[in-house]
């Protein structure tokens, strides 16, 4: 007779095909280790001289890009530890805009640091009591090098603008950031509105069209519409807009009904009434003043016969977040059926005009009055993946602009804040008791990886600049960074580099949150997958050449 094994100890409680890891080996490095591989594709990116990545996502959708917040969104990361970083780098993408891939980098240097540490014999909760302590050591410090005057800020002189803007835009664009800000600035600063703390991320948006390079590009007050007007009338000055969510054509074809028609008049008059009705419905929309309709959905030929005739101009918008901020730029109300508006429902606009910009026709929105002015950064580029990388430079100005207008303070950059960070925490370090003092110098050697990595992207030698950093600070000058461009240390105030204070503060905050979270799991316990079989993706007719 068979002799049945019985299942002892965990796998007797969970169902078969579960996985379980426990213990140092299997769960907590493997966790580090794949956060630590997670950080070293974010790292190289780091930085104005960061390398770009190619990601092929699993639309085939192509990112050539540096911008850590895309680049690990794309990866679809599976790992669970490793997701725990993407998640704090979305958080900072999302909250500030800017500072994703220092967050992920730094959460994966201080893992490789605990990683020593548990190879040494720390156990991870001292790691993480030591690493919670070093945190709030260093938000401590990073209020204490802010720099003076900072926080009182003009957010309407561009000058000042920029100058903060700089550093997150030439991460990502690196010898564009000049023209890139400029543009960023003016459009911010267009749409500000009396409190800035009201800034709205969304009144900024991005129209990129093939074509020319980045001189070309410029900020339109206004809407930039990437299609032509329907019809023949191109333009309209001061005028009154109606807009229609369903679309400006007949309604009659809705109904299923039969007629049956008996003599050659009555035809006639069944299709005259339905030419009578269309000219009556865009004869009330004429009469109620509007000089402009814009369609959410189809124009039929005949409804446009009689726009023409009554000398409308008619814009066609078909996708409906668009169509929501014409009216939000406008101020008008998105009627559901063809039919006379009220004159609350009618929007204004200064003038609507369509012109060609590169071989394409676009229709451009303008309006100054009201305080929901919308300002669009027509960005050109040659190719359509230089221009994602642009829109995305562009999304972090505008980012760093509404944290800004939050909170102004600014720090050196050019990773003079982290040398004196890593200094001070070290110095700190040496004053604690107990076992994670060594967690404490760990965290605080971690720093040393952004001037390390901005040194190592520009192809320095990151040995010499980091001690040259060290005895700098050592002797009190507390602002001095990397020049990349000469290879350099140089004081980042003569450079005007800056970063946000609350960019560096959250970016790190989240990164000690993650690593913590990461070394506080011991074991891993996957269920077994659910679903049947995998189906396997379908064979194409060519290999990966």
């Amino acid at each position: 007779m068979g002799f049945n094994l019985q299942p002892y100890g965990i796998q007797s409680m969970l169902k078969e095909g579960h996985k379980h890891l426990s213990g140092l080996d299997e769960a907590v490095l493997k966790n580090i280790d794949a956060c630590k591989q997670l950080s070293t594709i974010t790292r190289t990116s780091l930085g104005p001289n960061g390398m770009n990545k190619m990601v092929i996502n699993h639309l085939d959708k192509l990112f050539v890009t540096n911008d850590a917040g895309t680049i690990v969104n794309e990866l679809e990361v599976q790992h669970p530890a490793a997701k725990v970083l993407v998640l704090a780098g979305k958080a900072q993408q999302e909250e500030i805009g800017d500072g994703a891939n220092l967050t992920i980098s730094f959460a994966g240097e201080l893992l490789q640091g605990a990683e020593e540490l548990i190879r040494m014999g720390l156990h991870p909760s001292e790691i993480i009591s030591g690493y919670t302590k070093a945190i709030n050591k260093t938000v401590q410090i990073l209020d204490e090098l802010v720099e003076n005057g900072s926080e009182s800020m003009d957010v309407r002189d561009k000058e000042q603008v920029v100058s903060r803007m700089k550093a997150a835009v030439a991460s990502k664009q690196f010898g564009q950031e000049d023209t890139l800000c400029s543009l960023v600035a003016d459009a911010c600063i267009q749409v500000c509105p009396k409190n800035p703390a009201n800034f709205n991320v969304d009144n900024v948006r991005v129209a990129k069209l093939l074509g020319g390079g980045l001189h070309n590009s410029t900020v339109v007050r206004g809407l930039v519409l990437k299609s032509d007007a329907v019809g023949i009338i191109k333009q309209a000055e001061k005028a009154k807009v109606a807009v229609f969510a369903g679309g400006v054509d007949t309604s009659a074809t809705e109904t299923k009904g039969t007629v049956l028609i008996h003599t050659a008049e009555q035809l006639e008059n069944y299709s005259k009434t339905e030419e009578a009705k269309v000219e009556e419905l865009i004869k009330a929309v004429a009469d109620s003043g509007a000089k402009v309709i814009v369609s959410g959905g189809a124009v039929g030929e005949m409804a446009l016969h009689f726009c023409e005739r009554y000398k409308l101009m008619v814009l066609k918008i078909s996708s409906k977040f668009e169509l929501r901020r014409f009216c939000r730029t406008t101020g008008s109300v998105a009627m559901l059926k063809l039919g006379q508006p009220n004159p609350d429902d009618l929007g204004y606009v200064d003038s609507v005009s369509v012109q060609e910009i590169g071989g394409v026709r676009v229709t451009i929105v303008k309006n100054e009055e009201g305080g929901n002015s919308v300002a669009t950064v027509v960005l050109r580029g040659s190719t359509d993946s230089i221009l994602d990388d642009l829109e995305r430079a562009v999304d972090d100005g505008v980012n760093t602009y509404k944290a800004m207008c939050r909170d102004s303070r600014f720090v050196p950059g050019a990773a003079a804040t982290e040398i004196e960070l890593a200094k001070r925490v070290k110095d700190f370090s040496f004053k604690e008791t107990g076992l994670d003092q060594y967690a404490i110098a760990k965290f605080a050697e971690s720093f040393e990886m952004i001037p390390r990595t901005l040194a190592e992207n520009a192809g320095l030698n990151a040995m010499e600049i980091i001690s040259s950093l060290y005895a700098e600070h050592a002797s009190g000058n507390a602002k001095v960074g990397i020049d990349l461009e000469e290879g350099v240390c140089k004081d980042v105030s003569t450079l005007s580099i800056w970063d946000l204070h609350v960019t560096k503060l959250f970016a790190l905050k989240y990164a000690a949150d993650a690593a913590c979270t990461v070394l506080r799991v011991d074991q891993i316990i996957m269920a077994k997958p659910a679903g049947g079989p995998r189906r396997e993706q379908p064979a194409g007719g060519m290999d990966e050449d």
